[in-house]
């Protein structure tokens, strides 16, 4: 019996090999159809393709492919991560600092009003449990289903509220994909004076997954995709302190459950490596190679995001969820967009 159990958790390369396959096959033809001339003129980017392709494979034949979980899994996690550190050689340390204030208090009031916003709705009015709606609001306010799964130890929530609560916020996060873009031309059309890198602020601030944000911003413009990514990164490390906060709310003991707090650490890692950047050590060749790597890299994590952007996982939901998950998604925008404007007028 020890023989077994230590075969079973010994690493395995070969269990990752199919779902990574599979999400590298959507990305690459996603990468390929973006540079065809009639994609390209539609506004459609590889990582928006990339996430289409993937929820049509996720909600057609990947559920009959078992073997893929571990590799898809593996690319939506730590591909990602590794997309994200690597984005920082498109920055510069004078772009983070831009955005650092305006970034962090927008991130801040955001935060703190959405968690809040969905405590009253969800219990208040909806009547669901504190659980579903702690998850719920976490997921919304800061960075999607990671949220989700570092807030789960700290409450002990169980599985089928995690998986709700994870189905909620993919399902918002996608829809603002493909929203936020064309708000953007309807916004730059009403507000003139509204430029790239404050909408990608917006978008930082208020999309629920860092893959989206980077979807969302990249559609609209690179100026706009390295605002949205940046202010997104500052929100992703308000998680250490939130949990922190929420752990004490709780009333368990500190020694015990600060051990559970989770760091994005890979935040840490695109700041270390924009600051690298800033000093211009590397060949702009080398940079420019790492750059292409880091687009096949994301395009590989938002296809394995779509294949497991499953429609069965709502229906199983029910209905009070998705309406908490639907308020949180239009106070983002409503809201989100009126503290964006509030403190870009003041900071002007």
């Amino acid at each position: 019996m020890a023989e077994l159990s230590l075969t079973h958790v010994r690493f395995s390369p070969r269990r990752y090999v199919s779902g990574l396959g599979l999400a590298m096959l959507l990305a690459a033809a996603a990468l390929w159809l973006s540079n065809q001339p009639a994609v390209a003129a539609s506004g459609l980017g590889a990582l928006t393709l990339a996430m289409i392709a993937g929820i049509v494979a996720g909600n057609t034949f990947y559920g009959r492919l078992a073997s893929c979980d571990a590799g898809v899994q593996l690319a939506k996690k730590l591909l990602l991560r590794a997309g994200i550190v690597l984005y920082g050689f498109r920055l510069t340390f004078q772009q983070i600092a831009d955005i650092g204030f305006s970034g962090v208090l927008t991130d801040l009031l955001l935060l703190s009003s959405t968690f809040l916003l969905a405590c009253w709705l969800g219990r208040r009015v909806l009547g669901l449990d504190r659980d579903t709606v702690w998850l719920i609001g976490a997921g919304s306010s800061i960075c999607g289903a990671a949220a989700i799964m570092a807030t789960e130890p700290v409450i002990k929530a169980e599985a089928p509220k995690v998986a709700i609560a994870i189905a909620t916020v993919v399902l918002f996060g996608t829809i603002g994909i493909f929203l936020y873009p064309l708000l953007w031309h309807w916004c730059a059309t009403a507000l003139p004076g509204i430029t790239p890198a404050q909408w990608g602020i917006f978008t930082g601030s208020t999309l629920h997954e860092v893959a989206q944000v980077v979807a969302a911003g990249h559609a609209v413009s690179p100026e706009t995709e390295n605002a949205a990514v940046i202010t997104k990164m500052l929100r992703v490390m308000l998680l250490a302190p939130f949990l922190l906060i929420l752990t004490f709310r709780v009333g368990r003991s500190g020694q015990r459950n600060l051990r559970r707090i989770s760091f994005p650490w890979f935040a840490l890692g695109f700041i270390g490596v924009a600051l690298f950047n800033s000093l211009h050590l590397l060949p702009t060749a080398l940079v420019n190679e790492f750059n292409k790597l880091d687009n096949f890299l994301l395009a590989v994590a938002m296809a394995a995001l779509g294949l497991t952007t499953q429609f069965s996982q709502l229906k199983k939901a029910g209905i009070k969820p998705v309406l908490l998950g639907a308020a949180l998604f239009v106070w983002l925008m409503v809201g989100g967009g009126a503290i964006n404007l509030a403190i870009q007028h003041l900071l002007a």
